[in-house]
């Protein structure tokens, strides 16, 4: 996926709220080091191993899906690469941010096994509350191949 197609996308998943990724911030964000994704036609995870060796951590940057194909497995689907590729690039735990307002990404992330790590009040322009997530990788499959 182009950093146009990857905001579009992001744009269609997200709306306004808290703020569209623009196609520059795509584009910086995948040629920095570390940085991946993992992308099916309707969504994508973006994710950066922030200490590539055994022992590491790994950040979901964003995970976003059309609308039309929620609740269809894709979310859980690019979650899961995610967690494989952060896995094989030598994380042994992963963390992401979520907005305290978006009940079904918690519900997505609760169910594969994310837990409440932290919470950063009125981190998002909107004044929402974001809740820090982690989840060991040790049992993790690979998820979707390249």
């Amino acid at each position: 996926m182009t950093p146009a197609a990857l905001a579009a996308l992001h744009a269609e998943a997200f709306g306004a709220a808290p703020r569209p990724w623009t196609e520059g911030e795509f584009a910086s964000l995948l040629a920095a080091p570390g940085v991946f994704l993992r992308a099916v036609p309707d969504g994508f995870a973006l994710g950066r191993a922030l200490a590539p060796a055994p022992g590491g951590e790994a950040e979901l940057l964003t995970l976003a899906v059309r609308p039309r194909a929620r609740r269809r497995g894709a979310g859980t689907a690019l979650l899961r690469a995610f967690e494989g590729e952060a896995r094989a690039r030598g994380a042994a735990e992963a963390f992401l941010e979520v907005s305290a307002r978006n009940g079904p990404a918690r519900a997505l992330y609760s169910r594969a096994g994310w837990t409440a790590a932290g919470r950063r009040p009125g981190y998002y322009a909107d004044g929402s509350d974001a809740l820090v997530l982690r989840r060991g990788l040790d049992a993790v499959s690979t998820g979707l191949s390249p």
